[in-house]
């Protein structure tokens, strides 16, 4: 066994199994646990993900994005981080990037982006299809 399937067999009993497959342009919230002295509560964050980075299963992270109060706030969550409690999938916009970072700089109407609505069989439709032109029929005179 290589030293490499070996920490691989290691990390595997502390990844969590239930994760959804996050992708940027996700729209997720994050259940969080602070702990507070010697008290310990759950926060929900509503965030967009700009990036999602690590190569092991286990060092994956997402960069994620909000607004309050005209204040852009960004946070680095390790997804498999025990404070973790749970991520759940609201929306998904339509990204051609892997890095959305310019939408920082964005602000108002410029910093929409195009949600893809589910389909009715439950999966989410990847790009919104184009109707193809018509051609034009000629008539022979």
């Amino acid at each position: 066994m290589s030293d490499s399937q070996l920490i691989s067999a290691i990390q595997w009993d502390f990844l969590k199994q239930d994760l959804p497959e996050l992708e940027t342009g996700m729209e997720v919230e994050v259940h969080q646990i602070i702990k507070e002295w010697s008290k310990e509560r759950t926060q929900i964050f509503r965030w967009l993900i700009i990036t999602v980075h690590g190569s092991s299963p286990m060092s994956r992270s997402i960069t994620v994005r909000s607004e309050l109060d005209g204040v852009g706030i960004e946070k680095v969550f390790p997804i498999h981080s025990p404070y973790i409690q749970k991520i759940v999938v609201l929306r998904k916009f339509l990204v051609r990037r892997k890095h959305i970072g310019f939408i920082r700089n964005l602000r108002g109407k410029a910093a929409r982006l195009k949600e893809i609505k589910p389909t009715a069989s439950g999966e989410s439709a990847e790009k919104p299809q184009k109707k193809a032109p018509k051609k034009k029929e000629k008539t022979a005179e």
